[in-house]
């Protein structure tokens, strides 16, 4: 009996043995026929180039100077991105109502400059981990800050509102002040000076530009900055269904944000 039973082990772990190593040779055979994933990032480090689409009329994250250069938080940190990866960065200027479209028309790599959250724009592309929190408020002349305290204060008739076309500003006007006179205002460089000429009453932008404005322009003052009217978020746009360069993307983020480098640049535009 223990000759019976010595022989079926050793039957049974021969077994074992020739399993275990044809399972070896599956796993070996389908990770060697299983492709490279190809992605974005692969393509940036061969043309040694990071094409990132912004605006360049959002103080504080991007602005189109009179000599044509970008400067601004988020073209900042597309150098520092770019200088990640050991490349140079390019800003391909683009338009809020045509941002999209070129994005996903692929003329650039990333879109940067105060980008919001939307579901609209999440169906088409992808979102990098979120950059800031900066919900909606108003900024008008400092004589009327108790005048527009509460958004029923703005939506009415006798409210000349301002709006920059094809953003999230517009966006705000058209669906939470029906009632007031609306103006949109193709530059949204000047925009703000309408409201300091009198010639319109308030706009409803995000916190951060209405804190940065009123630092330009101290003669127009945020409304409640803090307690924003809408909560919104800011994060860049990447290629949909590309993760590896999404992971790449947020991994630089998430060391900027905690070494303190993201705040740097943050605080050299705002304070």
């Amino acid at each position: 009996m223990k000759t019976a039973a010595r022989a079926a082990f050793m039957a049974g772990a021969a077994l074992a043995v020739t399993l275990a190593t044809g399972f070896s040779a599956n796993v070996a055979l389908a990770q060697s026929a299983t492709p490279a994933v190809h992605s974005r990032l692969d393509d940036i480090v061969k043309s040694g180039t990071l094409r990132a689409c912004a605006t360049g009329d959002y103080k504080p994250y991007s602005y189109r100077r009179p000599d044509s250069q970008f400067e601004g938080i988020d073209v900042d940190l597309v150098a520092s991105l770019a200088k990640s990866l050991g490349v140079k960065p390019v800003i391909v200027p683009t338009t809020w109502k045509g941002l999209m479209d070129d994005f996903t028309a692929g003329k650039c790599d990333i879109a940067v400059g105060g980008i919001s959250v939307t579901l609209d724009r999440a169906a088409r592309a992808y979102y990098s981990k979120v950059v800031m929190i900066d919900g909606k408020s108003p900024i008008v002349r400092c004589a009327d800050v108790a005048k527009y305290q509460t958004l029923a204060d703005l939506n009415k008739p006798s409210t000349r509102a301002i709006a920059n076309p094809g953003g999230t500003n517009e966006r705000f006007a058209r669906q939470y002040l029906p009632n007031a006179s609306l103006t949109i205002y193709p530059d949204n460089v000047t925009i703000f000076q309408q409201i300091a000429d009198g010639k319109a009453d308030v706009m409803v932008t995000d916190s951060s530009e209405t804190l940065l404005q009123h630092k330009i322009n101290p003669t127009l003052c945020p409304v409640n900055p803090d307690k924003p009217l809408q909560f919104g978020e800011k994060a860049y746009l990447l290629p949909r269904g590309d993760d590896v360069f999404k992971h790449y993307v947020d991994q630089w983020l998430n060391l900027a944000q905690k070494t303190g480098e993201y705040q740097a640049v943050v605080d050299k535009w705002l304070k």
